[in-house]
C-alpha cells in the first residue's frame, strides 16, 4: 500500500470514529426521552367535532415551495450566546405548578427571531440538505437540538398558562424539525430528528394531564408515518461507500451496520410513542364518554380505531389496576425493559 493510500485509509478510518462516536452519544440522548414507566394523571377529555382545530403536522395544502433549509441556518446563527441550557432542561424536572414562567418568558424572548425562522422553515414542503460523503466531518447538530429544547420550553410556557393552541403551535414547530432532519443524508441527523419527535412526545404527556386539554387523538393520528424516515440517510450512506476502495468500504459497512439497526429501531419506537399517545387519547375519550370509567379492556372502545403496539402488531398490553389502570408496548428484538413504553394511568374527575 502506497504511503498516499494509507495516510488516506487513516485519515478515514479515524472519522469513522468520530461518525460512531457520535452516534453513541445520540443513542445515548435518545434513550433518555424514555425512561418508563410514567405515571400519567389524565382527565376525560372527549374527541370534540372541532378535534381538526387540534393539530400537530401542516397539512401538505399549508406548505409553501419554498427550501427550508436557509431557514434553519439563519435560525441557528440567530441564536444568542450565553444561555445556560443545563438550566433549562433542569425546569422539565419540575412540579408543573413550580415552572418559571418569568424566566422561561425571558429566554423566549431572546430566542424570538430564531423560532419566527424555524417556524417558517416547517412549513416548507422540502428542505434541501447538502449532501455529505464518508471521510467528511460529521454536520453539527447542536443546533437543532437547542432549538428544540427552547420549542419545549414554549410549549410548556403556553400550557401553563392555558394556551392550547399556542402550545401545540410549539409542538407543531418541533415535529416539522424532526421530519425534516429524518430526510437529512446522515444518520446523525436523522437520529438528532429522532430524539426531537421524542423529546415533543414527552411534552405531550404533560400536556394531556392538564386540566381541560383538549383530546389530541386526531392531531396523533395525522402525523406522518414514519414521523423520520431514517431509510433515507441510510441509503444515502451506503451509495457513498462506492467511491472507496474495497478494503474501506468493508471496514465503514461493518462499523456502521449496528448503528443503522439502532437508528431503525429507534425510529420505529418514536412512531410507536406516539401510537401508545393515540391509546391514551382514546382511553380519555372513553373516560369522557362513560361517566368518567377507564375502560376493561381496550376492545372495550368502540367509537374509534384504537392503533395497535408496532413492535408486537398486536393490541398494547393494557389492564385494570387498583390505581387505575397500565398501558404498555412489547420489547423489540434486541432491545430491553427500557426500550419499552409503559404508562402507569390514573383518572382524575
Amino acid at each position: 500500500m502506497t504511503t498516499h493510500h494509507y495516510d488516506r485509509l487513516t485519515s478515514a478510518l479515524r472519522l469513522i470514529n468520530k461518525t460512531l462516536a457520535c452516534f453513541l452519544f445520540l443513542i445515548l440522548t435518545a434513550g433518555t426521552t424514555f425512561g418508563y414507566p410514567v405515571t400519567l394523571m389524565i382527565h376525560p377529555s372527549k374527541i370534540s367535532e372541532s378535534a381538526e382545530t387540534y393539530r400537530l403536522f401542516e397539512t401538505s395544502e399549508e406548505l409553501t415551495d419554498t427550501d427550508a433549509f436557509p431557514l434553519y441556518e439563519k435560525a441557528i446563527q440567530q441564536m444568542p450566546k450565553g444561555v445556560n441550557q443545563k438550566k433549562i432542561h433542569e425546569w422539565f424536572k419540575l412540579p408543573f405548578e413550580q415552572f418559571p414562567q418569568k424566566e422561561a418568558e425571558n429566554v423566549i424572548q431572546k430566542y424570538s427571531e430564531s423560532l419566527r425562522l424555524v417556524a417558517r422553515a416547517t412549513r416548507c414542503g422540502k428542505c434541501n440538505w447538502p449532501q455529505w460523503k464518508p471521510g467528511q466531518v460529521p454536520p453539527d447538530v447542536k443546533g437543532y437540538r437547542d432549538l428544540a429544547y427552547i420549542l419545549r420550553t414554549q410549549a410548556r410556557l403556553d400550557y401553563s398558562r392555558g394556551r392550547h393552541k399556542d402550545t401545540l403551535a410549539a409542538m407543531q414547530t418541533s415535529f416539522g424539525i424532526a421530519k425534516h432532519l429524518g430526510q437529512a443524508p446522515t444518520i446523525i441527523q436523522a437520529m438528532v430528528g429522532g430524539a426531537i419527535g421524542g423529546v415533543t412526545c414527552r411534552e405531550i404527556e404533560s400536556f394531556v394531564q392538564c386540566k381541560d386539554s383538549p383530546n389530541l387523538y386526531a392531531a396523533l393520528a395525522n402525523l406522518p408515518e414514519p414521523l423520520t424516515d431514517v431509510n433515507i440517510a441510510i441509503e444515502s450512506e451506503s451509495a457513498n461507500l462506492k467511491d472507496y476502495n474495497i478494503l474501506l468500504r468493508k471496514q465503514f459497512e461493518k462499523q456502521l451496520k449496528p448503528a443503522h439497526e439502532k437508528v431503525r429501531l429507534n425510529a420505529k419506537r418514536l412512531d410507536n410513542h406516539v401510537k401508545a399517545l393515540q391509546v391514551v387519547e382514546s382511553i380519555r375519550h372513553y373516560a369522557a364518554t362513560h361517566d368518567g370509567q377507564l375502560p376493561e379492556a381496550l376492545s372495550d372502545i368502540k367509537d374509534q380505531e384504537v392503533p395497535n403496539d408496532l413492535i408486537s402488531g398486536k393490541a398494547f398490553e393494557y389492564r385494570r389496576t387498583v390505581e387505575g389502570a397500565m398501558l404498555k408496548s412489547a420489547i423489540p428484538e434486541g432491545g430491553k425493559e427500557k426500550d419499552t413504553i409503559h404508562y402507569e394511568i390514573e383518572l382524575k374527575k
